[in-house]
C-alpha cells in the first residue's frame, strides 16, 4: 500500500482557518454529578441522540426526519479548542434525486459536528455522490476519523487528522492501484491503526493511517463479521458476528515493527510488546442476531450493542444467554451507537439539541440551483459552472471575481465543477469545505455572467463577522 495519495485541494476547516495544530484546552476540572461513566450516542429515527446509562434519560441532540437520510455513526472524537468530545455523523440524502424533466435533490455526502453540551451543529466537508448510499463504517480515535465511501468494488477509505486545527482530508486507499476496503473499527488513544476487511476476499488488516500502508491484523475474523469494538485500553475486541450476536476475544493493538511492502501486501513482523493476557473467545448472548454496532463502557466492565432496533447492555464478563442488564429505547430503530470516556467536568443537564442538519443540506440544494434562463433543455448544454475556493478571514481577490475571463482563469484556476440537471456541483471528492472557507461562482455561457459566494454553515465572510475568527498565516491554495 503507497503512502497517502495527494490531499484534496484544500486543508479542511475546523475552527480557523490556518494550518496549525490545534490548539491545546485546559483539562477539565471535576464537577458534582459528572458524567463518569460517559454518555451512549446513538442513531434512531428521530436522529442522533445520547443517553445517560446511570438514568437512562435520552436526548435527540440532531434531529432527522425519519426516511429522508442515510446515516453512518456516530462517533465520539475531540474537537479544536474544546475540552469534551464531540459528536461526528455523515448523513446521506436519500430523497428522490432530480431528472431532466422532473423536480428532485442533487444526492450529497455530508459530515457533520455536533457539540451536545454547545447545542452546535457545524458542517466539516460535503461531497456529491450519486452513485453510492453514502458513506459507511464512520469509526474514530483521539487521532483520526475514517470512513468508506463509494459502491461495488471502488469502495475508498478517507481519513481526517483530528490532531489539526485544519486538516486535509486525505484517501488512504482507493482503487484500482490499492485496495478496496470497509473501515470496521479503531484502536482507542492516538493510534494511526484502522480495522478493514478487504472486499471481495473478506481478509482483515490493520491498515495504517500514520504510515499508509497495511500492516496485519492479529486475530483470524471472518469475511462477513464486524463491526468491532475494541476496549479503552487496547486488549479486548468485540466483534459483531453475522448472527448469534458477539464475541468478545483478546488481541494485540501495539503498532506492529514494520510496515506493508510498496504492492500493499502486508508483513508479518512481531510486534515488540507483549500480547495482552489471552482469554478464551466468550459469546455476548448467542441468541441474539447480528449487532449492527457495539461500544464499551469507559472500564471495559459493560458492551453495549445496537440491536434488534434498542441498545442493550451486557456485564463483559457475563456467560452466553445471560440477558442482558439494561434495555433502552426499544422501538426507536437504533443502529449505530458510540461510549464516550468519563465526561468530569459535564452533566446530563448540560445537553442542549441543535437545530440538526436539514437546513443546511437544503441551503446548498438553493445555492446550487441555475438560474431560470440557463435551466431549459437547450441552455443546459451551453451553460458554463466555474468556482474557486477562498480564505474569508481575509480580503481575497477570488472574492471579488465577476466573470470568467481568460485572464481570471490564468491567474486562479477553477476547481471541477459542472451542470447536472437543475442544479449545477463541485465534482471532486469532499470538495465543499465547511468553517470559514468560502466559495466565488461565476454561471455563464447560455446567461449573462452571475457571481455569487456561499459557503457550506453560512454566507457571510468570517472577516465579516463581529468577532471574526482568527487570522490565518497563510491564505489557503485555490484549486
Amino acid at each position: 500500500m503507497p503512502r497517502f495519495i495527494a490531499a484534496l485541494a484544500a486543508a479542511l476547516v475546523l475552527a480557523s482557518c490556518s494550518g496549525k495544530t490545534a490548539a491545546p484546552v485546559a483539562s477539565p476540572s471535576p464537577l458534582a454529578g459528572g458524567l463518569a461513566r460517559g454518555l451512549i450516542a446513538y442513531v434512531a429515527d428521530g436522529g442522533v441522540g445520547v443517553l445517560d446509562p446511570a438514568s437512562g434519560k435520552s436526548t435527540i441532540v440532531a434531529p432527522l426526519q425519519a426516511g429522508l437520510f442515510r446515516v453512518a455513526g456516530p462517533v465520539w472524537a475531540p474537537a479544536p479548542n474544546v475540552d469534551h468530545p464531540v459528536l461526528y455523523f455523515t448523513v446521506h440524502d436519500d430523497r428522490p434525486a432530480e431528472r431532466r424533466t422532473t423536480a428532485g435533490v442533487v444526492p450529497y455526502d455530508w459530515l457533520f459536528r455536533v457539540d451536545p453540551f454547545a447545542g452546535t451543529i457545524e458542517p466539516i466537508a460535503a461531497s456529491q455522490d450519486s452513485q453510492s448510499e453514502g458513506p459507511i463504517g464512520l469509526v474514530a480515535n483521539a487521532h483520526y476519523l475514517s470512513l468508506t465511501v463509494g459502491c461495488c468494488a471502488t469502495y475508498e477509505v478517507d481519513t481526517l487528522d483530528l490532531t489539526q486545527a485544519t486538516g486535509p482530508l486525505k484517501v488512504l486507499s482507493k482503487p484500482p492501484s490499492q485496495a478496496a476496503f470497509f473501515t470496521q473499527g479503531a484502536v482507542p488513544g492516538s493510534s494511526g491503526l484502522l480495522a478493514v476487511r478487504a472486499f471481495g476476499t473478506g481478509a482483515w488488516y490493520w491498515l495504517n493511517a500514520d504510515a499508509g500502508v497495511l500492516n496485519p491484523f492479529p486475530l483470524a475474523l471472518g469475511p462477513d463479521d464486524g463491526p468491532i469494538a475494541i476496549s479503552p485500553d487496547g486488549t479486548m475486541v468485540a466483534v459483531a458476528l453475522p448472527d448469534h450476536g458477539a464475541v468478545i476475544q483478546s488481541i494485540n493493538s501495539a503498532l506492529p515493527v514494520a510496515s506493508a511492502s510498496p504492492s500493499g501486501t502486508a508483513v508479518a513482523t512481531p510486534s515488540p510488546h507483549p500480547s495482552p493476557t489471552t482469554l478464551s473467545p466468550k459469546k455476548v448472548n448467542s441468541k441474539l442476531q447480528h449487532p449492527d454496532g457495539l461500544a464499551w463502557s469507559p472500564d471495559a466492565k459493560e458492551l453495549a450493542l445496537a440491536v434488534a432496533g434498542e441498545i442493550q447492555l451486557y456485564a463483559a464478563g457475563a456467560a452466553d444467554g445471560t440477558a442482558p442488564t439494561k434495555k433502552y429505547l426499544t422501538g426507536a430503530n437504533v443502529s449505530g451507537l458510540a461510549w464516550s470516556g468519563p465526561i468530569a467536568d459535564r452533566t446530563y443537564a448540560m445537553v442542549k439539541p441543535s437545530a440538526g442538519p436539514q437546513a443546511t443540506v437544503d441551503a446548498l440544494l438553493t445555492v446550487t440551483s441555475l438560474p431560470a434562463q440557463a435551466d431549459t433543455s437547450a441552455n443546459r448544454p451551453l451553460t458554463k459552472v466555474y468556482m474557486w475556493r477562498f480564505d474569508s478571514t481575509k480580503t481575497s481577490p477570488i472574492g471579488a471575481i465577476a466573470d470568467a475571463t481568460a485572464t481570471v482563469l490564468a491567474t486562479y484556476p477553477p476547481m471541477s465543477a459542472g451542470v447536472l440537471f437543475h442544479h449545477w456541483a463541485a465534482t471532486d471528492p469532499w470538495a465543499l469545505l465547511g468553517g470559514c472557507y468560502r466559495y466565488r461562482v461565476v454561471i455563464t455561457g447560455s446567461v449573462a455572467p452571475v457571481a455569487t459566494t456561499f459557503g457550506l454553515a453560512s454566507n457571510t465572510l468570517c472577516s465579516a463577522r463581529p468577532s471574526p475568527a482568527p487570522t490565518a498565516t497563510a491564505s489557503p491554495s485555490h484549486s
